[in-house]
């Protein structure tokens, strides 16, 4: 009897991930429009930041012009931005 016959399994480099499963990010831009502490409270209340670290995205935001909020797959990140649209902030989403 023949011994079976094993393919050998191709395996991929690590640096390569499918387009589909790359990680996405949640931008949010600066606006004239949106309090300071509106914001803070903003990123608290959808992404349950603690004060401090609402405090410091909002800051990025008011001295940087943008800060990444959250991070994930595509969908998630466009959900992350339709969120805060309905908040009234700028947001939105590109690849990490």
């Amino acid at each position: 009897m023949a011994a079976p016959q094993v393919a050998p399994v191709e395996t991929p480099d690590i640096g390569e991930v499918p387009g589909d499963e790359r990680l996405w990010v949640t931008i949010v831009w600066d606006d004239p429009v949106n309090l300071m502490t509106y914001v803070t409270w903003v990123f608290q209340r959808l992404f349950g930041y603690s004060h401090a670290k609402a405090e410091q995205l909002m800051l990025d935001v008011h001295h940087k012009g943008k800060a990444v909020v959250s991070s994930g797959a595509r969908e998630r990140m466009e959900l992350d931005a339709s969120r805060l649209h309905s908040y009234g902030l700028w947001a939105t989403v590109d690849r990490a």
